[in-house]
């Protein structure tokens, strides 16, 4: 089980992830804004662009994930089972939870 200090060490942590996540959701929200047709780029720019959109896209997606596992860490931070791995029920390593607070699954188990 954590100590308070643990908990609140990595809460902070979480915190400190969440604003850089929330930073780069708000530039991937600007490079996946589409084009309009009125804007005048050639068709193969135009191609290109719609292939970096997608890929933002991804990226975008895979950083909301990530915001999501944080929030669910931080409303289980205080629960008993917070970390504890779900599959097996073993301890997390507390250097594990600090590189990756939103982690539920110890290494073995991953």
């Amino acid at each position: 089980m954590l100590s308070d200090k643990e908990k609140i060490d990595i809460r902070n942590r979480i915190i400190e992830k969440m604003e850089g996540i929330n930073l780069r959701i708000e530039e991937y929200r600007e490079l996946t804004k589409p084009i309009p047709p009125s804007v005048a780029i050639g068709r193969v720019s135009r191609m290109d662009a719609i292939n970096n959109r997608s890929v933002n896209e991804a990226a975008l997606q895979q950083l909301e994930s990530q915001k999501k596992a944080l929030e669910s860490a931080i409303s289980r931070l205080n629960d008993d089972k917070f970390g504890r791995c779900v599959r097996c029920g073993e301890l997390i390593p507390l250097e594990r939870i600090i590189i990756m607070p939103g982690a539920t699954k110890c290494v073995r188990c991953s």
